[in-house]
């Protein structure tokens, strides 16, 4: 039984956008990252997972039970961050969290809103609306992960946070998958969710466009590189290498895109004494970025 269970979901709005057909499972155990621009569908469809709106077509289960029949007891199973967090700015961050854990059947078991607290370094005694922005987020993100949750749900988790707040979220969704739960991490920055899912769908205009691990999308990744030898490689040599582009060449200095292995370029270089090499990380934002330059070329097509 899967975490998440989405089959065959629709949902249309009057000015046209929404979602269209999509399907897709979360499984326990698994940090699955939903990715896509502004507009593509993210916020919907975690809506519609929610039981936010209804669909137009289409079933959602969380847990094995459908989210329009029992909406009130998988919502206590599950930890939910917004993309647009309301809070009630006259309370301290201490009594909102107080009253949410109420209405989940208390935070007696599982992490402690007082840990989470300490871990984000957040005051819980400052009212909410002298909390800077960053410190509001923390407030919805400890309400999210307190009690441990079965299924955590969250949109845009980290914006607002500093690198180093950023970073211990990202171990708090690995710590909550490792003892079972299932995290749903909606984003727009395909770099930053690719450190911490196991997969990834990608939406592009209400409607999925890939889903795949993140391995496989490092597989097809571009990776740069930069190296300087005693002697020219010969370009010939390097435009018969699959996956291989030659960006630029000066003498005994070649620049290389490969995609995929690099095993052959590894063994091309191992005949020439190499005097510096130099690899970059996988453009994995580059295979983001061509399904939106798809999208494009259809649409100016159709015009």
């Amino acid at each position: 039984m899967s975490a998440i269970d989405i089959d065959h979901v629709s949902k249309h709005y009057r000015t046209g956008a929404g979602i269209d057909d999509v399907t897709l499972s979360v499984e326990h155990g698994e940090v699955f990252g939903f990715l896509g621009p502004n507009g593509a569908g993210k916020s919907t469809t975690i809506r519609l997972v929610m039981d936010l709106i209804r669909p137009d077509a289409g079933r959602i289960r969380i847990l094995g039970r459908e989210v329009r029949r029992g909406g009130r007891a998988v919502r206590r199973r599950l930890g939910y961050l917004p993309g647009e967090l309301a809070l009630y700015e006259q309370l301290t961050g201490g009594q909102m969290l107080d009253h949410l854990a109420s209405l989940r059947e208390g935070r007696g078991t599982g992490r402690s809103v007082g840990d989470l607290a300490e871990r984000l370094h957040l005051d819980l005694g400052r009212p909410i609306r002298e909390l800077s922005r960053g410190n509001k987020q923390k407030v919805g993100l400890i309400q999210a992960f307190m009690g441990d949750p079965e299924v955590i749900i969250l949109d845009e988790p980290t914006s607002g946070l500093d690198p180093l707040m950023q970073r211990e979220i990202r171990s708090l969704m690995r710590e909550s998958t490792a003892e079972g739960a299932a995290v749903f991490l909606s984003s727009h920055a395909l770099n930053e969710v690719s450190e911490v899912a196991d997969r990834v769908a990608i939406i592009r205009a209400g409607s999925l466009v890939a889903t795949e691990a993140v391995e496989g999308l490092r597989s097809r990744a571009v990776r740069r590189i930069e190296v300087r030898t005693t002697t020219p490689i010969p370009e010939d040599q390097l435009a018969a290498l699959p996956g291989a582009s030659l960006v630029a060449s000066s003498g005994n200095h070649a620049t290389i895109d490969i995609t995929g292995s690099m095993d052959l370029i590894v063994k091309v270089l191992a005949r020439f004494e190499v005097l510096e090499l130099v690899a970059g990380e996988p453009d994995l934002e580059q295979i983001f970025l061509s399904y939106y330059e798809d999208q494009r070329r259809e649409t100016a097509d159709e015009a």
